[in-house]
């Protein structure tokens, strides 16, 4: 007899600001602290749930180390308050880490092996650089040709796309420039504000003259990406960065964010 699958719901999603890596404005918020604010976030719209129903917990994180190492899952639910009934699990796909965290969970109420699951993402890209702190690659792995794209970061991923399907640099610089015009538009209209839970900050600066050491705060809820003014003139004055004969640049190609 088959057994009966039952359907997975989301009921609740939230997510703080994104920030623009590593000179940002929360270069210095650890990620594991961002991960429990957007779990309080989404917990606080479902306030009848009874927490002691979650079963677990599943964080995709490109690159699991340093501030965003151990089981940062698990830390993330402990430091949001949840009682340690409810596990933790950080997963690792690199870009595709978060959505296939969302896949996991929703395959594991599906399947009826929990009732609720909590599904995030997390990264720190200032406090934790891509490929690591410890870049220590095992060269038996390139003894192949076809196995070099596994040390391929965006940048050249994006070169090799553009090459494969001839997307000129015009059109990515064009695409480059909607896409900032459609951020910005959303951001003035509001439209951002219903996902995101705003995410206060503490900054210390020494001055170095007193020696004293100054205190200021500031709530970010506005995504730090989308510049203003971005245009075609201006893009099309950059240099390539990941291929001296590419057509990729730091215009038209995706920035390094913080965010959960």
């Amino acid at each position: 007899m088959a057994k009966q699958v039952q359907e997975a719901y989301i009921v609740a999603t939230t997510r703080t600001p994104v920030g623009k890596a590593p000179r940002g404005m929360m270069k210095h918020v650890r990620p594991d602290d961002m991960l429990a604010h957007v779990i309080t976030g989404a917990l606080a719209q479902v306030p009848t749930l009874d927490p002691t129903l979650i079963s677990d917990c599943v964080v995709g994180c490109a690159f699991p180390e340093a501030e965003q190492g151990l089981n940062m899952a698990r830390i993330g639910v402990l430091l949001a308050g949840l009682p340690d009934t409810v596990g933790g699990i950080t997963i690792n796909r690199y870009c595709s880490s978060g959505i296939n965290a969302v896949q996991i969970a929703a395959d594991r109420i599906r399947m009826g092996e929990a009732d609720v699951v909590i599904a995030a993402g997390a990264e720190s890209m200032s406090m934790v650089p891509m490929m690591g702190n410890k870049v220590a690659l095992n060269p038996q792995i390139f003894a192949k040709d076809e196995n070099y794209a596994i040390a391929y970061g965006m940048g050249l991923t994006a070169e090799k796309v553009a090459q494969q399907w001839n997307v000129s640099r015009e059109d990515q610089d064009a695409f480059a420039v909607e896409s900032h015009r459609r951020a910005l538009a959303a951001i003035d209209s509001g439209a951002f504000k219903s996902e995101i839970t705003p995410l206060p900050v503490t900054y210390r600066t020494p001055n170095l003259a007193t020696g004293e050491v100054i205190t200021t705060s500031r709530v970010l809820d506005t995504d730090e990406g989308p510049r203003r003014e971005t245009t075609l003139e201006g893009l099309a004055k950059l240099k390539t960065v990941f291929d001296a004969k590419g057509s990729v640049t730091a215009g038209n190609s995706s920035q390094m964010s913080d965010g959960a």
